[in-house]
């Protein structure tokens, strides 16, 4: 009886550690969403993570050891970190409104796919082929994921930093994740230091890149909105002179 409280302790632990990069996820993606958009994006997110992390227990172990899947799942990783915080970003300055429903729950399902792998080993290797512990451990991240998405949710609104400390961490993922690959690990052999500098790098740059993207499209629009007016103008000034 023992040994199993302690394996659904530690399972609660690390579905309490792992949720928080699923929750980022979520709630970046679904925070242009209002009302019943946004809860149901939130759940059917958290379900989609769920169901991948069952579909996952059985070939998780396989799909960990394949070259290049990390270093392109990390790469996707950041290009939808960078993606959900520029539109976070210029829904902040546009007062821009909700999103799509299926884009936000299509952005969720393919970053919980990526990022899932590793959170379905750590829970397999805690339940060492108990089916109970194993069941308990993915039923527990369904209301996390939700609690958590939920408060992010809350807090982006109140707190629109929290975005970029959410796109940072999922930078920080995605930088993980290259660093990891079988194949870097094979020919480079990262060391410690080197795989902190890396996620670093990816968590600032997921930053730099969404604000260069984000002036980028608004010099875009301001020039295209100045050209029509100037246009007007010199029609204007000529039907004067005639």
């Amino acid at each position: 009886m023992e040994p199993l409280f302690l394996g659904a302790f530690e399972i609660a632990l690390i579905d309490l550690v792992l949720a928080g990069d699923n929750a980022c996820v979520i709630a970046m993606a679904v925070r242009r969403l209002r009302g019943r958009q946004r809860f149901a994006g939130i759940v059917l997110g958290a379900a989609a993570a769920v169901i991948l992390r069952v579909s996952l227990t059985f070939v998780a172990s396989k799909l960990i050891l394949l070259s290049f899947l990390k270093l392109i799942g990390g790469l996707l990783v950041l290009w939808i970190a960078v993606k959900l915080l520029r539109e976070n970003a210029a829904c902040e300055v546009d007062g821009r409104e909700a999103g799509s429903l299926v884009e936000a729950v299509r952005l969720i399902v393919v970053a919980d796919f990526v990022m899932s792998t590793d959170n379905v080993l750590a829970i397999a290797a805690v339940a060492r082929g108990n089916l109970p512990l194993l069941l308990f451990g993915l039923g527990l991240s369904i209301p996390l994921v939700v609690c958590g998405s939920s408060f992010l949710c809350l807090l982006m609104d109140r707190f629109p930093v929290t975005a970029y400390i959410a796109a940072a961490i999922l930078g920080k993922v995605g930088g993980e994740l290259m660093v990891t690959d079988p194949f870097v690990w094979q020919f480079y052999r990262v060391p410690h230091e080197m795989e902190l500098a890396v996620e670093l790098l990816c968590a600032v740059g997921v930053i730099i890149v969404a604000q260069w993207q984000n002036r980028r499209r608004a010099r875009t629009k301001t020039i295209s909105w100045s050209a029509p007016t100037r246009r007007a103008k010199s029609g204007v000034s000529a039907w004067r002179r005639h």
